[in-house]
C-alpha cells in the first residue's frame, strides 16, 4: 500500500516536474505514510486507514478523506489521489474505509466512519495531527458520510461501537458524552436526506440496497440524515454539486443549506452549472479548489490554507 502511494503521488506530480520539482520532492522526502491500519473490527470485518502525515516538529491541520460508492461500492485506494492537493499544502491525511453494504447495511458507515474520527482523536500524537483543525471531505455517499462524520452529536448513539478509552485516563469520557468536534466539513456532492432516496421520484436503488428491508428504514433513513442534525454550533461547511446531478438530487444541497442559514452556521454552496455527479472539467475542479482553499483560509488554517506546521 505505501508503493502504491508514492507511486500515486510520482503519476500526479510528474507532469509538473518540467516547471518545478519542489512539490514532488517536498511530498517524498516530508511525508510518511502508515497503511492499513484497523480502527475497529465490527461483524467479522476490520476497517481500516491510512495516515500520510509530514514530518513536522508540531501539529499539522489534517483532512479526513472518505470515499464514496454509494454505501455498497468503492474502495479507499481508489481515491488516494484526492489528498495530494492537501498534502502539497502541508497537511496531513487520514484515507478512511468503512463497511459496504455488503458486510453491513446502514447505519454501519456512519458508525465507523465515526469510529475512525475517534481513532484519529486517541492517535493524534502519534501522527502530529492537530485537532482543533480537522477537516472532513468526500464525494457522494463520501459526501454523506463525511457530514454525518462531522454534524453528529455523541448523543446520537452511533458511536458505541468505537474502542472504549482507558478510564484511567485525563479527560476520559463514555461514547454517548464523547464528543469530537471538527474544524469544517467539505461536501462533495453528498446526499443529506436518506429518506428521499428510498421511494418517490427520487428513489436510487443504491440507497434502497444499503437500507435492506428493515420495516423501520425511514426511522433509520432519518438517523443518518445530514439534514436531521443541523443546529447552532455546527463547524463551517461548504458543498460543492453540479445543478443537473441525476444521482444525489442538486436539490439536497439547497435543503441542507438553507437549513444552515436559518439556523446561522456558516455555510457556501459551490454550484458547477449544466454538470452532473462530479463529472467536472480540470478547469471547472481547479476552480472548486480555488474556492475550498479560500474557504479553508478563512475558517480553518486563518491565512492561504497551508500548513504552520510542516516543515
Amino acid at each position: 500500500m505505501a508503493a502504491a502511494i508514492t507511486t500515486a503521488v510520482l503519476l500526479f506530480t510528474a507532469p509538473a516536474l518540467a516547471q518545478s520539482d519542489s512539490v514532488t520532492v517536498d511530498i517524498m522526502s516530508k511525508y510518511r505514510v502508515a497503511p492499513n491500519i484497523t480502527y475497529l473490527t465490527a461483524d467479522g470485518y476490520e476497517s481500516k486507514l491510512d495516515v500520510m502525515t509530514p514530518r513536522s516538529e508540531g501539529p499539522v491541520p489534517t483532512l479526513i478523506y472518505i470515499h464514496g460508492g454509494g454505501w455498497v461500492g468503492g474502495t479507499k485506494e481508489s481515491t488516494v489521489l484526492r489528498g495530494l492537493p492537501y498534502m502539497e499544502m502541508g497537511w496531513a491525511v487520514v484515507n478512511v474505509e468503512y463497511r459496504l453494504g455488503r458486510n453491513a447495511l446502514a447505519p454501519g458507515a456512519v458508525e465507523d466512519c465515526r469510529c475512525a474520527l475517534r481513532w484519529i482523536y486517541e492517535n493524534a500524537e502519534d501522527y502530529n495531527i492537530d485537532t482543533s483543525r480537522l477537516v472532513v471531505t468526500g464525494a457522494s455517499a463520501g459526501g454523506h458520510l463525511s457530514l454525518t462524520t462531522g454534524m453528529l452529536p455523541a448523543s446520537a448513539g452511533l458511536d458505541r461501537l468505537c474502542p472504549g478509552r482507558d478510564p484511567d485516563r485525563p479527560g476520559w469520557a463514555a461514547a454517548d458524552e464523547y464528543e469530537m468536534p471538527v474544524a469544517a466539513i467539505v461536501n462533495w456532492f453528498g446526499i443529506t436526506d436518506v429518506g428521499d432516496l428510498l421511494e418517490g421520484v427520487n428513489a436510487k436503488s443504491y440507497a434502497v440496497a444499503w437500507m435492506g428491508s428493515r420495516s423501520d428504514r425511514m426511522e433509520l433513513a432519518k438517523r443518518v440524515s445530514p439534514v436531521t442534525y443541523v443546529r447552532s454550533g455546527l463547524p463551517p461547511i461548504l458543498t460543492i454539486h453540479g445543478d443537473v446531478d441525476n444521482i444525489v438530487p442538486y436539490q439536497h444541497a439547497l435543503d441542507l443549506h438553507a437549513k444552515l442559514d436559518k439556523a446561522g452556521v456558516a455555510n457556501r454552496i459551490h454550484t458547477v452549472p449544466g454538470k452532473g455527479h462530479g463529472n467536472f472539467t480540470p478547469d471547472e475542479q481547479q476552480e472548486i479548489f480555488r474556492v475550498i482553499r479560500a474557504f479553508l483560509a478563512e475558517h480553518v488554517t486563518g491565512g492561504s490554507g497551508a500548513s504552520t506546521g510542516a516543515e
